[in-house]
């Protein structure tokens, strides 16, 4: 599914599956923080992935370091 979010002022588009979306929700739940901030924490701290596969990456590393 593609949304829009704001990243340091430009919207920009990004394509990830729902289950992706749904993670990084709760991610963001479980942080207390915004959608749109734990977007520009990934997107600040990628290296050499897109943002999309960047946050999928963030996804897996995230619930990886729960277990």
């Amino acid at each position: 599914m593609k949304r829009s979010v704001t990243i340091a002022g430009h919207r920009t588009s990004l394509s990830l599956e729902d289950e992706f979306w749904d993670a990084l929700h709760q991610i963001a739940k479980n942080r207390q923080l915004k959608l749109a901030d734990i977007v520009r924490e990934i997107d600040s701290g990628r290296e050499k992935y897109n943002l999309s596969s960047a946050i999928r990456v963030a996804v897996l590393k995230y619930y990886q370091a729960q277990t």
